[in-house]
């Protein structure tokens, strides 16, 4: 997902991404139902706002294509595993060398060098080797992966921010770049605290559930009807949740009266609050730490929070019209800018969708095309 999602955040904001697809198409097309209209719902969800096109990179017609897309471009992003590029001449020294203002951006699952960096990648395989598996979950539990492809995600997200550094450069000096990114780094950046625990003490952190390693209370907690979330993490918050849940009698308690020390008894804590929040639902508590100013929100599941009134006055829902799904939905954009707004103009592409209308823009002729075709070059 890292490309495609780096890709995704920069057609989000206005840029033209031109998706490069193979004859069978990008992997995610053929994930698992559910599929929309015969479109795959993972693909549709991470290629939106893209133009496609089907390309036979392998072809030394198709190479020479993808040369002058390259040359019309500002930006390349390349996925493969490191040398792949290479192989079809399509490298970052080939291409920038007729070419010297090109940024092209490599994400790989161990980065261009190193003793790894002809591994595949994956997300999961990113997480447990960056130490996020191992502080993910509850202590005394098989390892646990982040919910959500978290790795991959971070790659995308650092290279875009990347990419954005390298065109603000580009257009003060005309110097372009290549920029060398990896699962493995994404997930390892994302471990301040315990990274900063291990420099500090020398000792691995363990995985703490929902609980907070540096701030108490800060974890879900259980009600009669189910769990929230509860951010008493500084101390006139754990104040007021005090007053609020009717247990004053914890400010006098020498084990809670500061932050360290409610940390260092976390588990003690904890257990008082279970005990006090199981006696009203949810939605009563909720009501009353909103009131006392204590930071909570309700557990939620994917259903719930599409239902969620400030998740929809955000306009997180999206409607998009598909050539062959129909009507669908996406999530929406979650940065809002007051000059240049980014915007959804568009659904995923089919396969090979705007094959012909890229080709054109770069001058090939009907007959030209069609030819390109019959030779299985681009799809």
């Amino acid at each position: 997902m890292s490309g495609p999602f780096c890709g995704l955040l920069l057609a989000d904001l206005g840029a033209d991404v031109i998706k490069v697809e193979k004859a069978e198409g990008d992997d995610s097309r053929r994930m698992a139902p559910p599929h929309i209209g015969g479109e795959s719902a993972a693909f549709m969800a991470i290629n939106r706002n893209k133009r496609g096109v089907g390309l036979n990179l392998k072809a030394k017609e198709g190479q020479e294509v993808f040369r002058k897309l390259a040359a019309r471009a500002d930006v390349l992003i390349e996925n493969f595993r490191p040398g792949t590029m290479q192989d079809f001449g399509l490298g970052y020294a080939d291409l920038s060398a007729h070419d010297p203002a090109l940024i092209y951006c490599s994400i790989s699952g161990f980065g261009q060098t190193g003793p790894y960096r002809q591994r595949g990648g994956f997300d999961l395989v990113a997480q447990a080797m960056s130490g996020l598996m191992s502080i993910t979950g509850h202590a005394d539990q098989p390892p646990v992966k982040v919910g959500v492809p978290i790795a991959d995600l971070n790659a995308g997200l650092y290279a875009c921010y990347a990419i954005l550094a390298a065109y603000i450069h580009r257009l003060k000096t005309g110097q372009g770049q290549h920029i060398d990114t990896s699962l493995l780094e994404a997930g390892l950046a994302y471990t301040f605290w315990e990274s900063s625990i291990y420099f500090a003490t020398g000792v691995s952190a363990p995985p703490m559930g929902s609980a907070h390693r540096l701030s108490a209370p800060y974890q879900a907690v259980r009600a009669s009807d189910g769990y929230l979330a509860l951010g008493a993490a500084n101390q006139r918050a754990w104040e007021q949740l005090c007053v609020v849940i009717g247990r004053r009698d914890l400010l006098a308690e020498p084990r809670f009266a500061t932050n360290a020390e409610r940390t260092r008894h976390q588990q003690e804590l904890a257990d008082i609050l279970e005990e006090v929040f199981a006696t009203k639902p949810v939605a009563e508590w909720l009501s009353d730490l909103e009131q006392a100013g204590v930071p909570a929100g309700p557990v939620y599941d994917i259903e719930q929070v599409y239902h969620d009134p400030q998740v929809l006055a955000r306009d997180m829902v999206v409607d998009l019209e598909h050539p062959t799904a129909g009507l669908t939905k996406a999530i929406g954009l979650p940065v809002k800018l007051s000059r240049t707004p980014g915007q959804i103009r568009r659904p995923a592409p089919t396969l090979g969708q705007h094959t012909d209308e890229v080709l054109r823009e770069l001058g090939l002729s009907p007959e030209a095309i069609l030819a390109l075709r019959e030779r299985q070059v681009v799809f």
